[in-house]
């Protein structure tokens, strides 16, 4: 029986992409640095992505990624600007204040309330998901709030999963339940800790060679009936 659920926030319970596009272009915005169309939004994401991917295998700190990933990718697209940190911390607030729901996530967490624990998995800085949580009204839905950045490791890393799981309590590994959208945060950090997978795939993709992933839905929803089946 599922008794807690560990929900990632990014592209799982919150549509990333939105909030990633404006808060660039609000910042460009913010600092004059004249349009910000869609490719230029496409460039910055394959990018800023590769670097997260970096940050996730353990070469490289938090702190070092988020002003850098500026400063590189204002080089490569030839834009004068050196003040990285001012821009990424515009950055990081913007992001922090758009909010777009995935399948009704919201309604979502209401529903389970009080069904099973619910908890928030996330290696999104501290400034940007707390105010996620306070905009989008999920943390007053949730039971606890594991941020990488307070925690002091990054998901897939052990070191991730161990105070987790000691701080939500005594659970058997069968009775959680990890929901992500990522291969090599959410799923290889649940493989790591033991953890059955729920890989949030709405594209449809392929589950690739190593991952142990229980289930692998297209909707969110699904994990009601998921969790109403496994107390049958």
């Amino acid at each position: 029986m599922i008794k807690a659920l560990l929900w990632d926030l990014d592209n799982t319970l919150l549509d990333f992409p939105t909030a990633e596009r404006e808060a660039l272009r609000g910042a460009f915005a913010t600092f004059g640095l004249g349009p910000c169309p869609d490719d230029l939004v496409a460039r910055y994401s394959v990018l800023n992505a590769g670097y997260w991917k970096r940050l996730e295998q353990g070469e490289i700190t938090k702190a070092w990624l988020l002003p850098e990933r500026f400063r590189d990718f204002f080089h490569r697209e030839g834009i004068d600007f050196t003040d990285y940190d001012a821009f990424n911390a515009e950055y990081q607030w913007r992001l922090g204040g758009v909010v777009a729901f995935h399948d009704h996530s919201d309604q979502l967490l209401r529903d389970l309330r009080g069904k099973v624990k619910q908890y928030l998995v996330t290696n999104g800085s501290r400034v940007t998901q707390e105010r996620k949580l306070i905009r989008s009204g999920l943390g007053e839905l949730l039971d606890g709030v594991f941020i990488s950045e307070l925690v002091g490791a990054e998901k897939p890393s052990l070191d991730f999963f161990r105070p987790v799981l000691e701080a939500i309590g005594p659970y058997d590994r069968e009775e959680l339940l990890l929901i992500g959208d990522s291969l090599t945060s959410d799923m290889a950090g649940g493989n790591r800790a033991g953890i059955p997978c729920c890989w949030y795939n709405p594209k449809g993709a392929p589950i690739p060679p190593g991952y142990d992933i229980r289930y692998d839905i297209r909707d969110l929803n699904q994990v009601r009936e998921i969790v109403a089946q496994s107390g049958i």
